[in-house]
Protein backbone atom coordinates (compact mmCIF):
# COMPACT_ATOMS: atom_id res chain seq x y z
CA UNK A 1 0.00 0.00 0.00
CA UNK A 2 0.94 3.64 -0.40
CA UNK A 3 2.04 5.02 2.97
CA UNK A 4 3.45 8.45 2.20
CA UNK A 5 3.59 10.79 -0.80
CA UNK A 6 5.69 13.94 -1.20
CA UNK A 7 5.14 16.27 -4.16
CA UNK A 8 7.31 19.24 -5.13
CA UNK A 9 6.58 21.50 -8.13
CA UNK A 10 4.04 19.33 -9.93
CA UNK A 11 1.58 21.39 -11.98
CA UNK A 12 -0.13 23.80 -9.54
CA UNK A 13 1.15 21.98 -6.45
CA UNK A 14 4.26 23.64 -5.04
CA UNK A 15 4.73 21.29 -2.08
CA UNK A 16 2.56 18.66 -0.42
CA UNK A 17 3.46 15.85 1.95
CA UNK A 18 0.65 13.37 2.53
CA UNK A 19 0.32 10.30 4.74
CA UNK A 20 -2.19 7.64 3.68
CA UNK A 21 -3.97 4.95 5.68
CA UNK A 22 -5.27 1.53 4.71
CA UNK A 23 -8.82 0.73 3.55
CA UNK A 24 -10.58 3.56 1.67
CA UNK A 25 -9.52 7.20 1.31
CA UNK A 26 -11.67 9.56 -0.71
CA UNK A 27 -10.46 12.80 -2.35
CA UNK A 28 -13.05 15.48 -3.06
CA UNK A 29 -13.04 19.11 -4.14
CA UNK A 30 -14.16 21.41 -6.91
CA UNK A 31 -13.34 20.60 -10.51
CA UNK A 32 -9.82 21.82 -11.34
CA UNK A 33 -8.72 21.96 -7.70
CA UNK A 34 -5.93 19.47 -8.32
CA UNK A 35 -7.36 16.10 -7.28
CA UNK A 36 -6.15 14.35 -10.41
CA UNK A 37 -2.69 15.90 -9.98
CA UNK A 38 -2.22 13.81 -6.84
CA UNK A 39 -3.21 10.71 -8.83
CA UNK A 40 -0.80 11.81 -11.58
CA UNK A 41 1.97 11.93 -8.96
CA UNK A 42 1.24 8.35 -7.90
CA UNK A 43 1.09 7.33 -11.56
CA UNK A 44 4.52 8.84 -12.24
CA UNK A 45 5.95 6.93 -9.26
CA UNK A 46 4.41 3.76 -10.71
CA UNK A 47 6.15 4.21 -14.07
CA UNK A 48 3.85 6.61 -15.89
CA UNK A 49 5.21 8.60 -18.79
CA UNK A 50 6.94 11.76 -17.58
CA UNK A 51 6.97 15.10 -19.36
CA UNK A 52 8.33 18.61 -18.85
CA UNK A 53 4.71 19.77 -18.98
CA UNK A 54 4.24 18.37 -15.46
CA UNK A 55 6.80 20.81 -14.00
CA UNK A 56 5.33 23.79 -12.15
CA UNK A 57 5.75 27.08 -14.00
CA UNK A 58 8.89 28.89 -12.84
CA UNK A 59 10.60 25.73 -11.56
CA UNK A 60 13.50 23.86 -13.13
CA UNK A 61 12.44 20.42 -11.94
CA UNK A 62 9.78 18.44 -10.11
CA UNK A 63 10.47 15.92 -7.35
CA UNK A 64 8.25 13.07 -6.24
CA UNK A 65 8.74 10.52 -3.48
CA UNK A 66 6.47 7.73 -2.37
CA UNK A 67 6.79 5.13 0.35
CA UNK A 68 5.11 1.79 -0.37
CA UNK A 69 4.95 -1.54 1.45
CA UNK A 70 6.50 -4.45 -0.45
CA UNK A 71 3.79 -6.74 -1.90
CA UNK A 72 3.62 -10.24 -0.40
CA UNK A 73 4.31 -11.84 -3.75
CA UNK A 74 7.33 -14.18 -4.22
CA UNK A 75 7.69 -13.16 -7.87
CA UNK A 76 7.72 -9.48 -6.95
CA UNK A 77 10.32 -10.08 -4.23
CA UNK A 78 12.42 -12.08 -6.71
CA UNK A 79 12.29 -9.14 -9.14
CA UNK A 80 13.57 -6.80 -6.41
CA UNK A 81 16.38 -9.24 -5.59
CA UNK A 82 17.35 -9.45 -9.27
CA UNK A 83 17.54 -5.65 -9.43
CA UNK A 84 19.67 -5.56 -6.28
CA UNK A 85 17.07 -3.50 -4.37
CA UNK A 86 17.31 -3.90 -0.60
CA UNK A 87 13.86 -4.57 0.87
CA UNK A 88 14.61 -6.20 4.22
CA UNK A 89 12.41 -3.71 6.09
CA UNK A 90 9.44 -4.42 3.81
CA UNK A 91 9.40 -0.85 2.47
CA UNK A 92 10.02 0.62 -0.99
CA UNK A 93 10.90 4.30 -1.24
CA UNK A 94 10.55 5.41 -4.85
CA UNK A 95 11.82 8.84 -5.86
CA UNK A 96 11.58 10.46 -9.28
CA UNK A 97 12.97 13.73 -10.55
CA UNK A 98 12.05 15.27 -13.92
CA UNK A 99 14.12 18.20 -15.18
CA UNK A 100 13.33 20.75 -17.86
CA UNK A 101 16.46 19.67 -19.72
CA UNK A 102 14.81 16.27 -20.20
CA UNK A 103 16.81 14.38 -17.58
CA UNK A 104 14.74 11.80 -15.69
CA UNK A 105 16.24 10.29 -12.51
CA UNK A 106 14.54 7.38 -10.74
CA UNK A 107 15.64 5.57 -7.58
CA UNK A 108 14.16 2.69 -5.60
CA UNK A 109 15.61 2.44 -2.09
CA UNK A 110 18.57 4.38 -3.41
CA UNK A 111 19.11 2.06 -6.40
CA UNK A 112 19.08 3.81 -9.79
CA UNK A 113 16.63 2.26 -12.27
CA UNK A 114 15.12 3.21 -15.64
CA UNK A 115 11.51 4.00 -16.53
CA UNK A 116 10.80 0.54 -17.98
CA UNK A 117 11.90 -1.13 -14.76
CA UNK A 118 9.84 1.33 -12.70
CA UNK A 119 6.81 0.45 -14.81
CA UNK A 120 7.33 -3.25 -14.06
CA UNK A 121 7.61 -2.53 -10.35
CA UNK A 122 4.63 -0.17 -10.44
CA UNK A 123 2.31 -2.83 -11.85
CA UNK A 124 2.53 -4.70 -8.56
CA UNK A 125 2.05 -1.59 -6.43
CA UNK A 126 -0.71 0.51 -7.95
CA UNK A 127 -3.67 -0.07 -10.26
CA UNK A 128 -5.07 3.26 -11.47
CA UNK A 129 -8.61 3.00 -12.81
CA UNK A 130 -9.77 5.97 -14.87
CA UNK A 131 -13.03 6.14 -16.79
CA UNK A 132 -11.47 6.55 -20.23
CA UNK A 133 -8.11 4.87 -19.70
CA UNK A 134 -7.23 1.39 -20.90
CA UNK A 135 -6.16 0.07 -17.55
CA UNK A 136 -5.45 -3.46 -16.40
CA UNK A 137 -9.02 -4.74 -16.75
CA UNK A 138 -9.45 -3.02 -20.12
CA UNK A 139 -6.36 -4.53 -21.73
CA UNK A 140 -7.43 -7.70 -23.58
CA UNK A 141 -3.94 -9.17 -23.34
CA UNK A 142 -4.33 -9.32 -19.54
CA UNK A 143 -7.68 -11.14 -19.52
CA UNK A 144 -6.16 -14.62 -19.85
CA UNK A 145 -3.95 -14.02 -16.84
CA UNK A 146 -6.92 -12.81 -14.79
CA UNK A 147 -8.96 -15.86 -15.76
CA UNK A 148 -6.05 -18.12 -14.74
CA UNK A 149 -5.78 -16.28 -11.44
CA UNK A 150 -9.51 -16.76 -10.89
CA UNK A 151 -9.19 -20.48 -11.71
CA UNK A 152 -6.66 -20.77 -8.88
CA UNK A 153 -4.74 -23.87 -7.84
CA UNK A 154 -6.79 -26.17 -10.08
CA UNK A 155 -4.95 -24.63 -13.03
CA UNK A 156 -1.66 -23.45 -11.50
CA UNK A 157 0.30 -26.73 -11.60
CA UNK A 158 -0.62 -27.50 -15.23
CA UNK A 159 0.14 -23.90 -16.23
CA UNK A 160 3.59 -23.99 -14.60
CA UNK A 161 4.37 -27.26 -16.41
CA UNK A 162 3.17 -25.77 -19.69
CA UNK A 163 5.35 -22.66 -19.28
CA UNK A 164 8.40 -24.84 -18.57
CA UNK A 165 7.83 -26.99 -21.67
CA UNK A 166 7.06 -23.97 -23.83
CA UNK A 167 10.30 -22.22 -22.85
CA UNK A 168 12.27 -25.35 -23.80
CA UNK A 169 10.30 -25.61 -27.05
CA UNK A 170 11.11 -22.02 -28.05
CA UNK A 171 14.81 -22.45 -27.28
CA UNK A 172 15.08 -25.64 -29.30
CA UNK A 173 13.01 -24.24 -32.15
CA UNK A 174 15.21 -21.15 -32.39
CA UNK A 175 18.38 -23.25 -32.46
CA UNK A 176 17.06 -25.37 -35.33
CA UNK A 177 15.67 -22.34 -37.15
CA UNK A 178 18.93 -20.41 -36.87
CA UNK A 179 20.88 -23.25 -38.41
CA UNK A 180 18.36 -23.94 -41.15
CA UNK A 181 17.97 -20.28 -42.06
CA UNK A 182 21.60 -19.92 -43.00
CA UNK A 183 23.38 -23.22 -43.35
CA UNK A 184 26.32 -21.59 -45.19
CA UNK A 185 27.06 -19.14 -42.38
CA UNK A 186 26.61 -21.93 -39.87
CA UNK A 187 29.17 -24.10 -41.70
CA UNK A 188 31.60 -21.19 -42.10
CA UNK A 189 31.37 -20.37 -38.42
CA UNK A 190 31.91 -24.03 -37.55
CA UNK A 191 35.04 -24.24 -39.76
CA UNK A 192 36.44 -21.00 -38.38
CA UNK A 193 35.95 -22.13 -34.77
CA UNK A 194 37.63 -25.46 -35.48
CA UNK A 195 40.63 -23.68 -37.03
CA UNK A 196 40.94 -21.21 -34.15
CA UNK A 197 40.63 -23.89 -31.46
CA UNK A 198 43.28 -25.98 -33.26
CA UNK A 199 45.65 -23.01 -33.70
CA UNK A 200 45.46 -21.84 -30.08
CA UNK A 201 45.36 -25.37 -28.65
CA UNK A 202 48.53 -26.49 -30.48
CA UNK A 203 50.40 -23.48 -29.07
CA UNK A 204 50.01 -24.87 -25.51
CA UNK A 205 50.06 -21.38 -24.05
CA UNK A 206 50.80 -20.84 -20.35
CA UNK A 207 49.58 -17.75 -18.46
CA UNK A 208 52.28 -15.01 -18.24
CA UNK A 209 54.55 -17.14 -20.44
CA UNK A 210 55.42 -14.18 -22.65
CA UNK A 211 56.71 -12.14 -19.70
CA UNK A 212 58.99 -14.95 -18.51
CA UNK A 213 60.33 -15.59 -22.02
CA UNK A 214 60.97 -11.89 -22.58
CA UNK A 215 62.99 -11.75 -19.36
CA UNK A 216 65.05 -14.80 -20.37
CA UNK A 217 65.61 -13.37 -23.84
CA UNK A 218 66.94 -10.12 -22.36
CA UNK A 219 69.61 -12.06 -20.45
CA UNK A 220 70.70 -14.02 -23.51
CA UNK A 221 70.60 -11.07 -25.90
CA UNK A 222 72.79 -8.98 -23.54
CA UNK A 223 75.12 -11.77 -22.43
CA UNK A 224 78.37 -9.88 -23.01
CA UNK A 225 77.20 -6.74 -21.22
CA UNK A 226 75.98 -8.76 -18.21
CA UNK A 227 79.20 -10.82 -18.06
CA UNK A 228 81.40 -7.71 -18.13
CA UNK A 229 79.38 -5.98 -15.45
CA UNK A 230 79.46 -8.99 -13.10
CA UNK A 231 83.26 -9.43 -13.51
CA UNK A 232 83.74 -5.73 -12.77
CA UNK A 233 81.70 -6.03 -9.58
CA UNK A 234 83.61 -9.10 -8.40
CA UNK A 235 86.95 -7.52 -9.31
CA UNK A 236 86.26 -4.28 -7.49
CA UNK A 237 85.01 -6.01 -4.37
CA UNK A 238 87.47 -8.94 -4.23
CA UNK A 239 90.53 -7.99 -6.36
CA UNK A 240 93.50 -9.83 -4.80
CA UNK A 241 96.16 -7.93 -6.74
CA UNK A 242 95.32 -4.55 -5.30
CA UNK A 243 93.50 -3.26 -2.29
CA UNK A 244 89.95 -4.62 -2.87
CA UNK A 245 86.94 -2.64 -1.62
CA UNK A 246 86.09 -5.29 0.95
CA UNK A 247 89.69 -5.31 2.22
CA UNK A 248 89.62 -1.55 2.53
CA UNK A 249 86.29 -1.70 4.36
CA UNK A 250 87.76 -4.32 6.69
CA UNK A 251 90.62 -1.97 7.57
CA UNK A 252 88.15 0.82 8.23
CA UNK A 253 86.05 -1.54 10.39
CA UNK A 254 89.06 -2.38 12.57
CA UNK A 255 89.79 1.30 13.06
CA UNK A 256 86.19 2.18 13.99
CA UNK A 257 85.80 -0.82 16.26
CA UNK A 258 88.75 0.43 18.33
CA UNK A 259 87.09 3.78 19.08
CA UNK A 260 83.39 2.74 19.09
CA UNK A 261 83.30 2.47 22.88
CA UNK A 262 84.33 6.08 23.37
CA UNK A 263 81.28 7.76 21.84
CA UNK A 264 77.74 6.67 20.79
CA UNK A 265 78.29 8.44 17.48
CA UNK A 266 81.32 6.20 16.80
CA UNK A 267 79.25 3.16 17.79
CA UNK A 268 76.56 4.16 15.28
CA UNK A 269 79.17 4.63 12.54
CA UNK A 270 80.61 1.21 13.40
CA UNK A 271 77.22 -0.48 13.00
CA UNK A 272 76.58 1.26 9.68
CA UNK A 273 80.00 0.22 8.35
CA UNK A 274 79.44 -3.37 9.50
CA UNK A 275 76.07 -3.45 7.68
CA UNK A 276 77.66 -2.04 4.52
CA UNK A 277 80.53 -4.55 4.69
CA UNK A 278 78.30 -7.60 5.02
CA UNK A 279 75.83 -6.34 2.38
CA UNK A 280 78.69 -5.84 -0.11
CA UNK A 281 80.08 -9.25 0.82
CA UNK A 282 76.68 -10.80 -0.02
CA UNK A 283 76.66 -8.82 -3.25
CA UNK A 284 80.11 -10.12 -4.18
CA UNK A 285 79.09 -13.73 -3.47
CA UNK A 286 75.88 -13.33 -5.50
CA UNK A 287 77.74 -11.75 -8.46
CA UNK A 288 80.31 -14.55 -8.36
CA UNK A 289 77.53 -17.20 -8.36
CA UNK A 290 75.86 -15.51 -11.33
CA UNK A 291 79.19 -15.58 -13.21
CA UNK A 292 79.64 -19.29 -12.55
CA UNK A 293 76.16 -20.12 -13.97
CA UNK A 294 76.19 -17.55 -16.76
CA UNK A 295 76.43 -19.05 -20.20
CA UNK A 296 75.40 -18.09 -23.69
CA UNK A 297 73.08 -20.43 -25.66
CA UNK A 298 72.52 -19.23 -29.20
CA UNK A 299 70.06 -22.08 -29.93
CA UNK A 300 67.97 -21.19 -26.87
CA UNK A 301 67.85 -17.54 -27.96
CA UNK A 302 66.55 -18.56 -31.38
CA UNK A 303 64.00 -20.86 -29.74
CA UNK A 304 62.74 -18.02 -27.50
CA UNK A 305 62.49 -15.62 -30.47
CA UNK A 306 60.44 -18.17 -32.38
CA UNK A 307 58.12 -18.75 -29.39
CA UNK A 308 57.62 -15.04 -28.79
CA UNK A 309 56.81 -14.53 -32.48
CA UNK A 310 54.11 -17.23 -32.24
CA UNK A 311 52.69 -15.69 -29.07
CA UNK A 312 52.68 -12.24 -30.70
CA UNK A 313 50.78 -13.59 -33.70
CA UNK A 314 48.12 -15.16 -31.46
CA UNK A 315 47.82 -11.99 -29.37
CA UNK A 316 47.37 -9.94 -32.52
CA UNK A 317 44.50 -12.24 -33.59
CA UNK A 318 42.75 -13.12 -30.36
CA UNK A 319 43.70 -10.80 -27.49
CA UNK A 320 46.11 -8.25 -26.08
CA UNK A 321 47.75 -10.71 -23.66
CA UNK A 322 48.25 -14.46 -23.28
CA UNK A 323 45.54 -14.39 -20.59
CA UNK A 324 43.10 -12.79 -23.04
CA UNK A 325 43.93 -15.38 -25.70
CA UNK A 326 43.35 -18.23 -23.24
CA UNK A 327 40.03 -16.69 -22.15
CA UNK A 328 38.94 -16.44 -25.80
CA UNK A 329 40.07 -20.05 -26.28
CA UNK A 330 37.71 -21.22 -23.54
CA UNK A 331 34.81 -19.30 -25.09
CA UNK A 332 35.23 -20.70 -28.57
CA UNK A 333 35.75 -24.21 -27.21
CA UNK A 334 32.32 -24.01 -25.56
CA UNK A 335 30.70 -22.55 -28.67
CA UNK A 336 32.32 -25.16 -30.89
CA UNK A 337 31.14 -27.92 -28.59
CA UNK A 338 27.56 -26.65 -28.73
CA UNK A 339 27.61 -26.27 -32.50
CA UNK A 340 29.11 -29.71 -33.07
CA UNK A 341 26.56 -31.28 -30.77
CA UNK A 342 23.83 -29.39 -32.61
CA UNK A 343 25.16 -30.49 -36.00
CA UNK A 344 25.48 -34.10 -34.90
CA UNK A 345 22.05 -34.20 -33.33
CA UNK A 346 20.00 -32.28 -35.91
CA UNK A 347 17.74 -35.27 -36.50
CA UNK A 348 17.43 -35.90 -32.78
CA UNK A 349 16.53 -32.26 -32.20
CA UNK A 350 13.84 -32.40 -34.87
CA UNK A 351 12.34 -35.46 -33.22
CA UNK A 352 12.56 -33.81 -29.79
CA UNK A 353 10.85 -30.66 -31.13
CA UNK A 354 8.01 -32.74 -32.58
CA UNK A 355 7.62 -34.56 -29.27
CA UNK A 356 7.55 -31.29 -27.32
CA UNK A 357 4.94 -29.88 -29.69
CA UNK A 358 2.75 -32.92 -29.15
CA UNK A 359 3.06 -32.55 -25.37
CA UNK A 360 2.22 -28.84 -25.55
CA UNK A 361 -0.88 -29.50 -27.67
CA UNK A 362 -2.08 -32.09 -25.16
CA UNK A 363 -1.40 -29.85 -22.18
CA UNK A 364 -2.92 -26.76 -23.81
CA UNK A 365 -6.11 -28.76 -24.45
CA UNK A 366 -6.20 -29.65 -20.76
CA UNK A 367 -5.69 -26.01 -19.84
CA UNK A 368 -8.50 -24.95 -22.16
CA UNK A 369 -10.92 -27.39 -20.54
CA UNK A 370 -10.16 -26.02 -17.08
CA UNK A 371 -10.33 -22.44 -18.32
CA UNK A 372 -13.74 -22.98 -19.90
CA UNK A 373 -15.05 -24.35 -16.61
CA UNK A 374 -13.55 -21.40 -14.71
CA UNK A 375 -15.03 -19.00 -17.29
CA UNK A 376 -18.54 -20.28 -16.55
CA UNK A 377 -18.04 -19.60 -12.84
CA UNK A 378 -16.61 -16.15 -13.56
CA UNK A 379 -19.51 -15.26 -15.84
CA UNK A 380 -21.99 -16.22 -13.12
CA UNK A 381 -20.18 -14.15 -10.48
CA UNK A 382 -19.88 -11.12 -12.75
CA UNK A 383 -23.60 -11.31 -13.52
CA UNK A 384 -24.29 -11.40 -9.78
CA UNK A 385 -22.13 -8.34 -9.20
CA UNK A 386 -23.66 -6.44 -12.13
CA UNK A 387 -27.13 -7.20 -10.82
CA UNK A 388 -26.20 -5.53 -7.55
CA UNK A 389 -25.09 -2.54 -9.64
CA UNK A 390 -28.45 -2.40 -11.46
CA UNK A 391 -27.21 -4.02 -14.66
CA UNK A 392 -29.13 -7.26 -14.24
CA UNK A 393 -29.99 -7.31 -17.95
CA UNK A 394 -26.33 -7.24 -18.98
CA UNK A 395 -24.71 -10.42 -20.28
CA UNK A 396 -20.99 -10.94 -19.60
CA UNK A 397 -19.03 -13.62 -21.47
CA UNK A 398 -15.48 -14.87 -21.54
CA UNK A 399 -14.77 -15.10 -25.25
CA UNK A 400 -12.30 -17.73 -26.45
CA UNK A 401 -10.57 -17.68 -29.83
CA UNK A 402 -7.83 -19.90 -31.30
CA UNK A 403 -4.23 -18.72 -31.27
CA UNK A 404 -3.51 -17.61 -34.81
CA UNK A 405 -0.01 -18.91 -35.48
CA UNK A 406 1.50 -21.89 -37.26
CA UNK A 407 2.01 -23.85 -34.04
CA UNK A 408 -1.56 -23.47 -32.85
CA UNK A 409 -0.38 -22.40 -29.39
CA UNK A 410 1.68 -19.68 -27.72
CA UNK A 411 2.98 -18.84 -24.26
CA UNK A 412 -0.56 -18.96 -22.82
CA UNK A 413 -1.90 -22.07 -24.53
CA UNK A 414 -4.00 -22.81 -27.60
CA UNK A 415 -6.65 -20.12 -27.00
CA UNK A 416 -6.81 -16.39 -26.47
CA UNK A 417 -9.25 -14.83 -24.02
CA UNK A 418 -11.11 -11.53 -24.08
CA UNK A 419 -13.99 -10.31 -21.94
CA UNK A 420 -17.17 -9.59 -23.93
CA UNK A 421 -20.38 -7.88 -22.81
CA UNK A 422 -23.91 -7.20 -23.97
CA UNK A 423 -25.22 -4.31 -21.91
CA UNK A 424 -28.89 -4.62 -22.93
CA UNK A 425 -31.02 -7.39 -24.48
CA UNK A 426 -31.06 -7.23 -28.26
CA UNK A 427 -27.79 -5.31 -28.51
CA UNK A 428 -24.54 -6.63 -29.92
CA UNK A 429 -22.28 -8.79 -27.79
CA UNK A 430 -18.75 -7.43 -28.21
CA UNK A 431 -15.44 -6.64 -26.55
CA UNK A 432 -15.71 -4.95 -23.16
CA UNK A 433 -13.47 -2.06 -24.20
CA UNK A 434 -15.71 -1.18 -27.14
CA UNK A 435 -19.28 -1.84 -26.03
CA UNK A 436 -19.82 -0.31 -22.58
CA UNK A 437 -20.73 3.37 -22.21
CA UNK A 438 -19.12 5.58 -19.57
CA UNK A 439 -21.51 4.80 -16.71
CA UNK A 440 -21.81 1.14 -17.71
CA UNK A 441 -18.06 0.83 -17.98
CA UNK A 442 -17.69 2.13 -14.43
CA UNK A 443 -19.99 -0.58 -13.13
CA UNK A 444 -18.44 -3.37 -15.18
CA UNK A 445 -14.98 -2.41 -13.93
CA UNK A 446 -16.21 -2.37 -10.35
CA UNK A 447 -17.90 -5.76 -10.75
CA UNK A 448 -14.70 -7.33 -12.07
CA UNK A 449 -12.54 -5.48 -9.57
CA UNK A 450 -14.71 -6.75 -6.70
CA UNK A 451 -14.18 -10.34 -7.84
CA UNK A 452 -10.45 -9.98 -8.51
CA UNK A 453 -9.52 -7.66 -5.64
CA UNK A 454 -8.88 -10.39 -3.05
CA UNK A 455 -6.46 -12.26 -5.31
CA UNK A 456 -5.01 -9.56 -7.57
CA UNK A 457 -2.02 -8.89 -5.32
CA UNK A 458 -2.20 -5.13 -5.99
CA UNK A 459 -1.55 -3.22 -2.79
CA UNK A 460 -3.25 0.04 -3.88
CA UNK A 461 -6.18 0.64 -6.22
CA UNK A 462 -7.00 4.15 -7.40
CA UNK A 463 -10.42 5.05 -8.82
CA UNK A 464 -10.22 8.34 -10.70
CA UNK A 465 -13.86 9.44 -11.13
CA UNK A 466 -14.96 6.00 -12.30
CA UNK A 467 -18.42 6.86 -10.94
CA UNK A 468 -18.97 9.56 -13.57
CA UNK A 469 -22.32 9.33 -15.31
CA UNK A 470 -24.25 7.60 -12.52
CA UNK A 471 -26.50 8.82 -9.74
CA UNK A 472 -29.15 7.75 -7.27
CA UNK A 473 -29.34 4.09 -6.36
CA UNK A 474 -26.58 3.21 -8.85
CA UNK A 475 -24.28 5.67 -7.10
CA UNK A 476 -25.01 3.99 -3.76
CA UNK A 477 -24.37 0.55 -5.27
CA UNK A 478 -21.03 1.75 -6.64
CA UNK A 479 -20.14 3.15 -3.22
CA UNK A 480 -20.86 -0.21 -1.62
CA UNK A 481 -18.70 -2.03 -4.17
CA UNK A 482 -15.74 0.29 -3.73
CA UNK A 483 -15.99 -0.10 0.03
CA UNK A 484 -16.05 -3.89 -0.41
CA UNK A 485 -12.90 -3.73 -2.54
CA UNK A 486 -11.22 -1.68 0.20
CA UNK A 487 -11.48 -4.67 2.53
CA UNK A 488 -8.79 -6.41 0.46
CA UNK A 489 -6.74 -3.50 -0.92
CA UNK A 490 -6.01 0.10 -0.08
CA UNK A 491 -8.34 2.28 -2.17
CA UNK A 492 -7.84 5.93 -3.14
CA UNK A 493 -10.93 7.36 -4.81
CA UNK A 494 -11.60 10.69 -6.51
CA UNK A 495 -15.33 11.29 -6.63
CA UNK A 496 -18.04 13.92 -6.99
CA UNK A 497 -20.68 11.59 -5.51
CA UNK A 498 -21.58 12.11 -1.85
CA UNK A 499 -22.69 8.47 -1.60
CA UNK A 500 -19.15 7.32 -2.44
CA UNK A 501 -17.48 9.90 -0.22
CA UNK A 502 -19.63 8.88 2.75
CA UNK A 503 -18.46 5.24 2.84
CA UNK A 504 -14.73 6.06 3.01
CA UNK A 505 -12.83 5.62 6.26
CA UNK A 506 -10.68 8.67 5.45
CA UNK A 507 -11.56 11.89 3.62
CA UNK A 508 -9.20 14.43 2.04
CA UNK A 509 -10.41 17.76 0.68
CA UNK A 510 -8.50 19.33 -2.22
CA UNK A 511 -8.75 23.10 -2.62
CA UNK A 512 -7.19 25.57 -5.05
CA UNK A 513 -6.29 29.10 -4.01
CA UNK A 514 -4.26 32.12 -5.13
CA UNK A 515 -1.36 33.17 -2.91
CA UNK A 516 0.40 36.26 -4.13
CA UNK A 517 0.35 35.91 -7.88
CA UNK A 518 0.53 32.10 -7.94
CA UNK A 519 -2.17 29.43 -7.88
CA UNK A 520 -1.51 26.62 -5.42
CA UNK A 521 -3.33 23.52 -4.24
CA UNK A 522 -3.81 22.61 -0.60
CA UNK A 523 -4.87 19.25 0.87
CA UNK A 524 -6.73 18.90 4.18
CA UNK A 525 -7.67 15.74 6.04
CA UNK A 526 -11.24 16.29 7.22
CA UNK A 527 -12.64 15.70 10.69
CA UNK A 528 -16.09 14.21 11.13
CA UNK A 529 -17.79 17.62 11.32
CA UNK A 530 -15.80 18.85 8.32
CA UNK A 531 -16.90 15.76 6.38
CA UNK A 532 -20.52 16.68 7.06
CA UNK A 533 -19.80 20.16 5.67
CA UNK A 534 -18.14 18.72 2.55
CA UNK A 535 -20.94 16.19 1.96
CA UNK A 536 -23.45 19.02 2.30
CA UNK A 537 -21.60 20.97 -0.38
CA UNK A 538 -21.55 17.91 -2.63
CA UNK A 539 -25.28 17.42 -2.14
CA UNK A 540 -26.48 20.99 -2.53
CA UNK A 541 -23.68 23.07 -3.97
CA UNK A 542 -23.12 26.54 -2.52
CA UNK A 543 -26.55 26.90 -0.84
CA UNK A 544 -26.42 24.67 2.22
CA UNK A 545 -29.49 24.45 4.45
CA UNK A 546 -30.16 22.80 7.78
CA UNK A 547 -31.98 20.03 5.97
CA UNK A 548 -28.97 19.51 3.70
CA UNK A 549 -26.67 19.15 6.70
CA UNK A 550 -29.07 16.68 8.32
CA UNK A 551 -29.12 14.68 5.11
CA UNK A 552 -25.31 14.77 4.89
CA UNK A 553 -24.95 13.70 8.53
CA UNK A 554 -27.35 10.80 8.00
CA UNK A 555 -25.55 9.80 4.79
CA UNK A 556 -22.19 9.76 6.61
CA UNK A 557 -23.64 7.76 9.49
CA UNK A 558 -25.08 5.17 7.12
CA UNK A 559 -21.87 5.03 5.10
CA UNK A 560 -19.78 4.21 8.17
CA UNK A 561 -22.08 1.42 9.36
Amino acid sequence: MLQELTIDNLAIIDHQSLTFDDQMTVLTGETGAGKSIIIDAVGLLAGGRGSQEFIRRGSDKLNLQGQFTVPEDPQYVAMLDELGVDHQDGVLIISRQINRNGRNTIRVNGQLINTSTLKELGRGLVDIQGQNEHQLLLQPETHLGMLDQFAGEKLAADLANYHHLYAHYLKLKKMISDRQRNEQQWAQRLDMLRYQVKEIGEANLVPDEDEKLTSERERLAHFQQINTALQTIVGVLNDNEGMAVLDQLGTAMDALQGIAKFDPAFEKMNRSLNDAYYNLQDLADNANSQLETLEFDDARLAQIDERLTLIGTLEHKYGDTVTDVLKYYQQIQSELSRMEQSAESADDQGAELAQLKEQLVTLSTKLSEKRHRAAKRLEAQVHQQLSALYMDKADFKVHFSPVGNEDGFDAGGSEQVEFYIQTNPGETMGPLVKIASGGELSRVMLALKTIFASTAGITSIIFDEVDTGVSGRVAQAIADKIKLIAKHSQVLCITHLPQVAAVAQHHWHIEKGVHGSRTTTSVTKLTKSQRVDELSRMLAGERITKLTREHASELLKMGQQ
